[in-house]
């Protein structure tokens, strides 16, 4: 416990959460009708589902998974037991992604049931009118304006401005005499949606960004605390069609973050690091399913969360973490014990006291083995859990409950809830 809010500050420096007024203008254009449920017959539990290895291999859809959801819908198509997706993935609009599980699953999936890896940087107002270098694959300027952000340069603009600083391709260099772009503006912030295409080119130039304050073109020391620097998807891995794991997001942070620290000698600092396994992510999830819960018409308390993934270090570690948090919020009597914990969270998130949030007592890990944990290289006794959560005990490492598939994990859930 000591070590997990030894860390809960350098995670995220920054928060700005402001729930009412987000939400009340998100879930008022949610298009769910009202189901007529008594309370005798209410779930009062809620399920968070991750995406890539749950449900979908790739593209490719995972047996029994379109049957097992037909369970948590009504005779109408509309979603009976609140249900939010949660996925690290980066590369595409909730509303996208939400068109695609509707066509995976055979049910109607909204948008306003869809978390993307960086769907919490609406609520980061601060950054939204700064200059920000945005990196990944996918239409990054158009989701970062979605997401309020009204500056946006990408890599490859960087790249045409100065182009001696991409110099790793021999045939992409080009003639020292070829000057750059005098004028082109000071970056004030830089943000990692996800894996790049080039990663010798984003590397070189978000460092370039990084050391030089934001100030390419200029030569100068080194200016440490650097500019703010959020990151999304935490993923070392995730599984595709292969039939192992493929580097994910996490792993160019991890290069990113040792090659800061081998040229400088200085710890790349985020200001924020979004996705799970990021208490902010499971935040923001429950409040979609709070308001999703009200709007289907359940006037009784959700008194559990279900958080369903196939990877232990962001999955269930992620949901294990938000259980800590929940526990410490909840536990009236236990409140000096975690107040440590408690007082480090509200340091980074303007997280207001939950009504009917705090009676949701527990949020439970479910571990399947379709994704990343099923591969035969896996070891569980390596920690792959990204730079500024090692240390926490391992015990967040480890499954409440631990199932075949998501089939098996609704049938527990609702055997364990009492739910037809």
């Amino acid at each position: 416990m000591a070590a997990a809010t030894a860390f809960a500050c350098c995670r995220n420096k920054y928060c700005l959460f402001d729930y009412y007024k987000q939400f009340s203008k998100y879930i008022i254009k949610s298009d769910l009708r009202r189901a007529s449920f008594t309370q005798s017959v209410a779930p009062s539990f809620g399920l968070l589902f991750d995406i890539d290895g749950v449900i979908v291999r790739g593209k490719r859809i995972i047996p029994r998974v379109p049957e097992a959801f037909r369970r948590l819908v009504n005779e109408k198509g509309n979603f009976r037991v609140p249900t939010v997706f949660v996925t690290n993935a980066g590369n595409a609009h909730c509303k996208d992604k939400a068109k695609q599980l509707s066509e995976w699953l055979g049910v109607q999936v909204s948008e306003d049931k869809v978390v993307m890896s960086h769907t919490p940087l609406k609520n980061f107002y601060e950054f939204h009118k700064k200059c920000v270098l945005v990196s990944g694959q996918g239409p990054i300027e158009e989701i970062a304006g979605r997401l309020g952000f009204i500056n946006t340069v990408t890599v490859e603009n960087l790249r045409r401005a100065f182009p001696l600083l991409d110099a790793v391709d021999q045939k992409r260099r080009v003639s020292p005499e070829v000057a750059g772009n005098p004028n082109f503006p000071k970056i004030e912030a830089v943000i990692l949606f996800g894996e790049p295409v080039r990663w010798e080119t984003s590397l070189q130039l978000i460092l370039d960004v990084i050391m030089t304050n934001g100030s390419p073109s200029h030569h100068q020391r080194l200016s440490y605390p650097h500019i703010p620097v959020l990151a999304c998807n935490m993923d070392l891995q995730w599984m595709a069609e292969a039939n192992i794991p493929r580097f994910g997001h996490g792993a160019f942070l991890v290069c990113l973050e040792e090659l800061y620290k081998k040229i400088t000698g200085k710890n790349l600092m985020y200001t924020a690091l979004i996705g799970k396994p990021s208490e902010i992510t499971y935040q923001f999830a429950h409040q979609l399913l709070l308001y999703q819960a009200h709007n289907i018409g359940i006037v009784s308390n959700i008194k559990h969360l279900y958080a369903i993934g196939d990877n232990i270090n962001t999955d269930i570690f992620g949901a294990n973490l938000y259980n800590d948090y929940l526990s410490s919020i909840n536990k009236k009597t236990e409140r000096a014990k975690h107040a440590a914990v408690a007082e480090s969270h509200m340091r980074y998130s303007k997280f207001i006291d939950l009504e009917p949030a705090n009676s949701t007592s527990a949020c439970f890990s479910v571990l399947v083995k379709t994704g990343v944990f099923s591969n035969e290289l896996s070891d569980s006794n390596l920690d792959h859990s990204p730079r500024d959560f090692l240390g926490i005990d391992q015990s967040f490492r480890q499954p409440a409950y631990t199932v075949e598939n998501a089939a098996e994990a609704i049938n527990k859930i609702f055997e364990l809830e009492g739910f037809h």
